[in-house]
């Protein structure tokens, strides 16, 4: 039987569904207190296959497209869910997949797709270059069949969480290369034997549940096996890898969005002031009504964006710009949410104020809005570039 795209995508979102309702709001809300990592959830999800979505049916995945994986992320988030906790998965693969080796993809993508490895850490902003990557400082150096990396990665989510990390670092310094974007390398590193023998992981508390680390590297050893592609091309597998990245972050943003929109027509509906619903005030009504429009009108970008993925056609104008729509829309309703409930929206009990503080990071990771129009500007609208 032929399914269609909107029959699969309405099975996707049924199932994964059912799998949220098994972890409700208060599931959510006592994690955050504790800062602690959702494990229950994600392994049900990896179990599930969901994890495994975009790894091909012959290393054990699913074989979906990205408008796929799309879908399941955004269904977590509009579930008071927080798909961050999992979603690095997805688009990390993707370098493993597209630029590893036979041997590299047959010993691990199987073991990611099973849950028997958990590829969720990616390591590449540092304290000093933040989004300019051409100028980062970890250095792998070659000796032998095996090269020594010393450096300071920041801002590197799940890394206390995942058995190998996807690492960036230059393998020719940046004053013997002709383009700066030449010399740096991509490598798996096997977190299970490297802590304590090389790397030292340090837990970063931050505004919201996000399990953010920050990597020290000292005379790390990895094996030049766990090198991905050829040396020196790093830089083209990391930009390779954005686009899907930025669609799947839209995906998760459209989700918060919906979340915060529909828990705002509940509680406007229900709340009785002045013995009318509060939703019946157009200064109620109307700034929920402009959210629901932003969150729509974004969404039409992120499906445009992850069809021309899935096509293997050029999206790199699409895929930022779906970010960048989906961001500014899940920050708009989420504003709107804490506005329609008051001072209830600050209540823990309520989940707007987290769900608030998990939506608003995205006007800054996993790239500024900032940074997508200055990319927008210089290659889509031909203007000087800024920087």
């Amino acid at each position: 039987m032929v399914v269609s795209n909107a029959e699969l995508h309405q099975d996707l979102r049924t199932a994964v569904g059912e799998i949220c309702r098994r972890f409700p709001d208060s599931y959510w809300r006592e994690l955050d207190a504790a800062r602690a990592y959702p494990e229950a959830f994600v392994k049900t999800l990896t179990e599930t296959g969901y994890l495994a979505a975009l790894i091909p049916e012959d290393y054990g995945g699913s074989g979906l497209g990205l408008m796929e994986a799309s879908v399941i992320l955004e269904e977590i988030n509009r579930a008071g869910g927080n798909a961050a906790a999992c979603h690095a998965q997805m688009y990390i693969m993707g370098t493993l997949l597209r630029h590893g080796s036979d041997a590299q993809k047959r010993e691990y993508l199987p073991k990611i797709a099973s849950g028997e490895l958990r590829l969720q850490a990616f390591g590449v902003t540092e304290p000093t270059t933040g989004t300019d990557t051409t100028q980062l400082k970890t250095m792998a150096v070659l000796h032998g069949d095996k090269y020594i990396v010393n450096g300071q990665k920041v801002w590197i989510s799940r890394a206390e969480h995942s058995d190998l990390m996807l690492l960036i670092a230059r393998t020719t310094p940046l004053d013997r290369v002709k383009k700066k974007t030449d010399g740096l390398s991509a490598f798996l590193v096997d977190l299970r034997t490297a802590v304590g023998k090389g790397v030292t992981i340090r837990p970063l508390r931050t505004m919201m549940n996000h399990a953010t680390t920050e990597v020290f590297f000292d005379n790390l050893e990895v094996p030049t096996r766990n090198r991905i592609g050829e040396e020196g091309r790093g830089f083209r597998y990391l930009i390779d890898g954005l686009n899907a990245e930025r669609i799947l972050i839209a995906a998760e943003c459209i989700g918060d969005g919906r979340w915060f929109i529909e828990r705002a027509c509940k509680y406007a509906n229900e709340r009785i002031v002045f013995n009318r619903p509060i939703g019946q005030n157009q200064g109620i009504q109307f700034p929920i009504a402009r959210a629901h429009v932003s969150v729509e009108s974004a969404d039409l970008m992120r499906i445009k964006a992850a069809e021309l993925f899935d096509a293997r056609r050029p999206c790199g104008a699409e895929a930022n710009m779906a970010k960048l729509l989906a961001a500014d829309a899940s920050w708009e309703a989420a504003n709107v949410a804490v506005q329609t409930f008051g001072g209830y929206g600050f209540a823990e009990d309520y989940d707007i104020e987290r769900k608030f503080r998990e939506t608003r990071l995205y006007q800054v990771a996993p790239i500024s809005t900032n940074l997508i129009l200055s990319y927008l500007g210089e290659h889509v609208l031909g203007l000087p570039r800024s920087f």
